[in-house]
């Protein structure tokens, strides 16, 4: 997402999300960001607003959520904001969700399940397809299960890959196969060219999964990073959601999206403020 600790995508309309949420005047609204959004400059422009701006009939209940705890197989920690009219009663702890459920986090081997390990190397493509909105061709629509197609690698990266044991990463690489930069730097983040692990939940899917080289983005055993499939699965959308656009388009659409197990949970716990 860049550099900005938050997502620009609220920094950019955050006057207009607020003008929205003043002409509709809504019971309710959520907001989600990546966890540092609490300590961002938007968070301070968007209590600004409740305090003496546009949004001063709102109330704010801030949360960290981590995604795992809501049945995600991913460990994902997220900022929300749930926002109430200030003659509606506060929303309970989204957490109360968890109450009576089985406490135990979903696994990338249970994710990945229903989606061959093997992908042939030279299937790199998305299918063939594209339809029209509003006067423009875009590639899709795909399903999930669609998307599961590898990324073109060098022969070197390959090698690199093939040399990765099951949950290891870049320092497992000989020196010979290693760049040069990595070589200066035996230090650092365990999590570059790392493999996910089976037996536990992914680490945040962010929209550059496909780059093992950005994170901890290689299949558990195969010889290759996630697949967009793959990806989209441990954001617990289903195999048969449809999506549009590019491969990067979509990866972007994936590691940007809520977890919809999440989103879910959020979503009912409104739900119950009507009865």
């Amino acid at each position: 997402m860049g550099s900005s600790p938050t997502r620009p995508t609220f920094a950019l309309v955050s006057g207009l999300y607020a003008r929205t949420l003043e002409w509709i005047k809504p019971d309710y609204f959520v907001i989600e960001n990546v966890a540092a959004f609490f300590r961002s400059p938007q968070w301070d422009l968007l209590r600004a607003e409740v305090e003496d701006g546009t949004l001063t009939d709102y109330r704010l209940q801030p949360y960290v959520l981590n995604a795992a705890e809501f049945g995600v197989p991913q460990v994902r920690k997220c900022a929300v904001v749930i926002g109430r009219h200030r003659d509606r009663p506060p929303v309970p702890d989204p957490t109360g969700e968890l109450a009576g459920s089985p406490h135990r986090w979903v696994t990338v081997g249970e994710a990945l399940a229903d989606l061959p390990a093997y992908v042939p190397p030279d299937a790199i493509d998305l299918p063939e397809g594209r339809f029209e909105f509003d006067g423009k061709e875009f590639p899709g629509a795909f399903k999930t299960s669609q998307l599961h197609p590898t990324r073109k690698m060098t022969d070197v990266s390959q090698q690199r890959i093939a040399a990765i044991p099951r949950g290891g990463n870049r320092f497992d690489i000989p020196d010979e196969l290693l760049a040069p930069c990595w070589r200066k730097h035996r230090t650092g983040s365990l999590d570059v060219m790392g493999r996910l692990r089976e037996d536990r939940p992914s680490v945040t899917i962010r929209t550059e999964f496909v780059k093992p080289e950005k994170g901890r983005y290689l299949h558990p055993t195969q010889p290759r990073p996630l697949t967009h499939a793959e990806a989209a699965l441990l954001q617990t959308f289903p195999l048969d959601f449809q999506w549009c656009g590019s491969k990067v388009a979509i990866a972007r659409q994936i590691g940007n999206a809520v977890p919809v197990r999440l989103a879910q949970a959020l979503g009912r716990t409104i739900a119950r403020m009507y009865g």
